[in-house]
């Protein structure tokens, strides 16, 4: 099953990407395919989100798993969820 997808484009731009596209010898739709199925993939990252962790956040993950394999700072199982309200009224 396929689907149809319309959206807005410039004019000059689309032209630029049907010609280079129509130079590599491949149809601007499968262009717009391999686009699509690629940043559903993963392969293609836009650059909106920083997949790169800051140094700062890097140092808390590792003191927090060091304290998670201490088994420090660790609430405790809890059955219920009333359980779970009392301890933390608790703290």
């Amino acid at each position: 099953m396929v689907t149809q997808v319309i959206f807005k484009i410039d004019k000059k731009l689309k032209d630029k990407a049907m010609a280079k596209a129509q130079n590599e010898g491949i149809a601007f739709a499968s262009v717009l395919k391999l686009a699509t199925k690629a940043f559903v993939d993963g392969d293609f990252n836009i650059g909106l989100i920083n997949r790169e962790l800051s140094p700062r956040t890097k140092k808390m993950l590792a003191r927090e798993i060091k304290d998670i394999k201490a088994g420090k700072n660790m609430s405790p199982a809890f059955n219920n969820a009333k359980d779970a309200i009392a301890y933390l009224r608790g703290l």
